[in-house]
C-alpha cells in the first residue's frame, strides 16, 4: 500500500504541479518511514532523540543536507547498547520531501 504522503505527492505531480507547491507534510512522512519507531522527539529510544540529533547537528554546524546523506544512504548504525544495524532509508526519491522531513527532525 502506497503511504498517503507519497498519494499526496502522485496526484500533485500529475496535475503538473511540483511537490513545492503545496506543504510537505514532514512528521506524517516520518510516521509513515517507520522513523518514530527508533527516534522520539525527546526521549532516547532505539535511536538518539530529535532533539540529541538536532543539539549535535547545531553543535557541529551540520545542515539538512547531511541528514538527508544519512536518510538516504542507509549504512550501519551504532545503538546506545552497542550493537549495531542498518539504518532503514527514506521511502521517497523526491529531494523536496527528503529535505522536509531533515528540516522538520532538525527543529525539533
Amino acid at each position: 500500500m502506497m503511504p498517503r504522503a507519497l498519494i499526496t505527492v502522485a496526484a500533485v505531480a500529475g496535475l503538473g504541479l511540483s511537490v513545492p507547491a503545496f506543504a510537505v507534510d514532514a512528521e506524517e512522512i516520518f510516521k509513515e518511514n517507520d522513523c518514530h519507531k527508533c527516534h522520539h522527539a525527546t526521549k532516547a529510544k532505539k535511536g538518539p532523540s530529535l532533539a540529541k540529533i538536532s543539539a549535535k547537528y547545531k553543535e557541529k554546524k551540520l545542515n539538512e543536507k547531511e541528514a538527508l546523506k544519512h536518510m538516504t544512504k542507509g549504512g550501519k548504525v551504532k545503538l546506545d547498547d552497542g550493537t549495531e544495524e542498518d539504518h532503514k532509508v527514506i521511502d521517497t526519491k523526491d529531494v523536496a520531501v527528503q529535505t522536509a522531513v531533515a528540516k522538520w527532525m532538525l527543529t525539533r
